[in-house]
């Protein structure tokens, strides 16, 4: 793990409350598996860290995911990561299934950072790799998941079958990576991975908040309602009126009201395992 990170202690900020005007220390990371995550990391005081994953095509340095970062910031230091085949990390995306030993990776230096709580935030394909961290390899106090897909091959709106087009199809996947700068493998899966909604009952006790809005485009609420009906407590679900689909309809509100969650809950979890 490279780059001159500093640990939770070490916040600095200059004027301004945007990203623009935070400073964002560039971090090498290396999943479990060899693959080179690029990330960012901005430092916070109380003792929380909050990993960020983006969604399909995304990148942190995009202008939402560096708004969301910037104002999760508020309430702890966060770790915002490209997830392989993403923006400038390595690898080739497996469309959620290895992309979870990306987010392991920010959790483990988060860790040796000196952060005594990991929350993980996560927006569409980032919502389901982080349920599917939180259920399958775990070491985190608390876990959102933001337009999340409850189960793979869900092609029932216009976006979601253009979505797999570009994961399935030869064209798709040239469009993507010439578009978008995602590249992602053409072997598919050795073996199909445990949906999201499959695992979801096994984060608890960890605190899971779903979060859905009524206007998502790609996907209905009835992924979030399979999600939140699978897992365990405490579990939360909040479905947001007028809300549209992932990062780039989210407003500062609801990034405000999901940092004051993650901060109280991982707090609460904490303090229980004590």
């Amino acid at each position: 793990m490279n780059g001159r990170a500093q640990g939770p202690r070490a916040r600095r900020r200059v004027a301004g409350g945007t990203m623009e005007g935070m400073i964002d220390q560039p971090l090498t990371l290396y999943s479990m598996d060899g693959v080179r995550i690029d990330a960012g990391h901005l430092p916070g005081a109380d003792g929380l860290c909050v990993v960020l994953a983006h969604g399909f095509t995304g990148n942190r340095r995009l202008p939402a995911p560096r708004r969301i970062a910037a104002a999760l910031n508020r309430v702890a230091g966060v770790i915002s990561i490209d997830l392989r085949g993403h923006g400038r990390s390595g690898g080739l995306s497996t469309a959620g299934d290895r992309e979870i030993l990306d987010v392991d990776a920010a959790v483990r230096h988060a860790r040796h950072l000196g952060y005594e709580r990991v929350a993980l935030v996560g927006f569409s394909l980032g919502g389901m790799i982080v349920i599917r961290h939180a259920a399958l390899l775990g070491g985190v106090d608390a876990v959102v998941s933001v337009s999340a897909p409850a189960r793979w091959y869900f092609r029932d709106t216009k976006p979601m079958r253009r979505a797999h087009w570009a994961i399935e199809r030869r064209s798709g996947r040239l469009a993507v990576r010439l578009a978008r700068r995602t590249r992602v493998t053409a072997r598919g899966w050795l073996r199909e991975p445990e949906p999201p909604y499959a695992v979801a009952g096994r984060i608890s006790p960890v605190p899971f908040l779903v979060v859905h809005g009524d206007s998502d485009p790609f996907l209905p609420v009835e992924h979030a309602e399979q999600l939140y009906d699978a897992a365990g407590d405490p579990r939360e679900l909040w479905i947001e009126p007028g809300y549209g689909h992932a990062e780039g309809a989210v407003t500062p509100a609801l990034i405000g009201r999901i940092g004051d969650w993650a901060a109280a809950r991982s707090r609460e979890n904490h303090r229980s395992r004590s």
